[in-house]
Parts: C-alpha cells; structure tokens; sequence
C-alpha cells in the first residue's frame, strides 16, 4: 500500500576504491522504482541519521506535524517520582 515506505540505501561509503554503483547509478536506480535514495556508511556514521530521519518525514501524517507550529506544543519535564509516605503502621495505604 502507500503507507509503506521504501527507500533504495548504498552503504560502505567509506570504501571509496572498492565502489561498484555510482550515485548517479543509484539515483537513477531508486528514480526507476519510486524510493528514495541515500547513501550512507555505518563504519563512520555518515549519512545514518540523516537515513532515518528521510524515513520518519515520509511516514503518514508526518506532513501535518512538520506543519504545526511550536505554539501546539507542551512541554513535559519528567521528574523521578517521590516516594510513598508511610503511615504509623508501615503501609502506604
């Protein structure tokens, strides 16, 4: 269905000599089969969280939250919670 995301992903972009597509190769590529494109390498981190987060601004309705501006948003500060009072007896209750 369309709510599944595809995206076409060249890794080991560190090994540079050992390239066997071309971008433009893998552009074309992911072009021809209507996904996405990226290239990344997980040795050093390049391009990884930029993969994720190409698939998480194509996910349904992702278009409606990148729209909505900060004034809709709260924030919440998570505090760790304070410990039960005990009464004569020893139980919370």
């Amino acid at each position: 269905g369309s709510d599944v995301i595809i995206m076409l992903v060249g890794n080991k972009t560190d090994l540079a000599d050992k390239r066997q597509i071309t971008i433009e190769e893998g552009e074309q590529r992911a072009k021809e089969l209507n996904v996405m494109f990226i290239e990344t390498s997980a040795k050093t981190g390049y391009n990884v969280k930029q993969l994720f987060r190409r698939v998480a601004a194509a996910l349904p309705g992702m278009e409606r939250m990148q729209e909505t501006s900060k004034e809709g948003m709260i924030d919440i500060k998570l505090d760790k919670p304070q410990e039960p009072q005990t009464t004569e007896g020893g139980c919370s209750c």
